[in-house]
């Protein structure tokens, strides 16, 4: 077991010195990319905190599979000190490293509890894809052993945790189960007290199945670009943002911040000077949890995996995208929130726009909305703060039963 609450003195800095201190770095991160564009280093000189990032374009996966494409294996972006390279959908190359906690996993192995005299049972993948080696970086950066077990052969996972003492699991959250079951049914008694889970979703029936049978499973949102991004700890009251990034909640397809609280998509600067991302929208809703986690580490919460943030919509045959409704109510300088709905009127469609705004001209907005969206809907135009912030912009009502 760790010997102390916290990983560093980094999770328990107040809120200032994580700005002036993040800042600094993101001001030397953004200074060391050389081979952007002019316009892009002339906005990221202009950058000197967190709030400022606003200024910058958001990077997308859609943009790095071009960029690789164009300039493999890492699309012009400037790395540093890597030692492996991992392929994922798209395909999409992702540099990394095992030494130094290179994905900042270390931090949630820590807060799960893992250390020196565990054993983990690493059932993430460790064939292209970085998974395995996350969480085997984060196992290293605590002490604990590693069995690298990957997925399948449940037998064989069920003989070596035995045979090993797994105290440990790393994985997605229902492979966990699946062990447990084949080992029930081979009458073998497992040492699993505690998991350590990501890359699925953790049903709060699944994790009371595993406390039933005395693990304590907390998970983290991780990805393959940027490492780590948040995690729970013991508190399990939302997810705890990783001390090495920063985290911008935005309207989906924008790069606009959202209120606090409010549903949007993550947006994520990575620190790490051996791959500075920066802006990078991972796709995923989530969204700010006011004050602080119960366990003591001061870093912002969020509440964890929502959804996804592309909600492009085919109406009428055409897509409706998010970037478009962004466009729409940057069109009218009046406009504070627009919702596009599609719903169905016996076998056709019909789109409704609905326009958060104190007035305006309805007319003028059912043009732009056929500028902008590529057809023609219904405008209903309603009061300010009457449209729900779940960070849906296109909400499809349509059944097909």
């Amino acid at each position: 077991m760790p010997t102390s609450s916290f990983f560093d003195d980094l999770e328990t800095r107040s809120a200032d010195q994580r700005e002036a201190e993040q800042s600094a770095l993101l001001r030397t991160r953004l200074a060391a990319i050389t081979m952007a564009p002019q316009d892009w280093r002339d906005a990221a000189a202009e950058v000197k905190t967190a709030a400022d990032l606003v200024q910058l374009p958001v990077l997308r996966k859609s943009d790095l599979v071009e960029w690789q494409k164009a300039r493999p294996p890492f699309g012009g972006i400037e790395i540093g000190n890597v030692t492996h390279v991992f392929q994922s959908p798209g395909p999409i190359y992702e540099p990394g490293a095992l030494e130094n906690d290179w994905f900042r996993m270390g931090r949630f192995l820590y807060a799960a509890g893992i250390g020196a005299s565990d054993t983990v049972q690493n059932c993430f993948g460790y064939h292209l894809t970085p998974a395995g080696h996350m969480f085997e970086s984060g196992a290293r950066a605590v002490g604990a052993r590693v069995l690298p077990a990957g997925t399948g052969q449940t037998e064989l996972q069920v003989a070596a945790a035995r045979d090993v003492g797994t105290t440990a699991y790393a994985g997605t959250p229902d492979y966990l189960k699946i062990i447990l079951e084949k080992a029930d049914e081979m009458g073998v008694s497992l040492g699993i007290t505690k998991a350590a889970v990501g890359g699925g979703a953790l049903f709060p029936s699944l994790r009371q199945y595993y406390q039933d049978r005395g693990i304590a499973c907390l998970q983290c949102y991780a990805t393959a670009d940027l490492g780590n991004v948040a995690y729970e700890t013991s508190a399990m009251e939302g997810m705890i943002i990783d001390e090495g990034v920063i985290v911008e909640i935005v309207t989906p397809g924008t790069g606009i911040p959202v209120t606090q609280g409010e549903v949007g998509e993550v947006v994520v600067t990575s620190l790490n000077p051996d791959y500075p991302l920066i802006r990078f929208a991972t796709g995923d809703l989530s969204a700010v949890m006011s004050g602080q986690s119960p366990c003591g580490r001061t870093n912002t919460r969020i509440k964890g995996w929502m959804g996804r943030a592309d909600q492009t919509t085919k109406i009428k045959g055409m897509f409706v995208r998010p970037e478009q409704v962004a466009a729409l109510v940057a069109h009218h300088e009046e406009v504070n929130k627009v919702r596009v709905i599609a719903s169905r009127a016996g076998e056709q469609d019909v789109m409704t726009v609905q326009i958060e705004s104190a007035g305006g001209d309805a007319d003028a907005y059912a043009q732009s909305v056929v500028q902008l969206l590529k057809l023609k809907g219904k405008v209903v135009v309603v009061e300010p703060g009457s449209l729900p912030r779940d960070g849906l912009v296109i909400e499809d009502q349509r059944t097909y039963d």
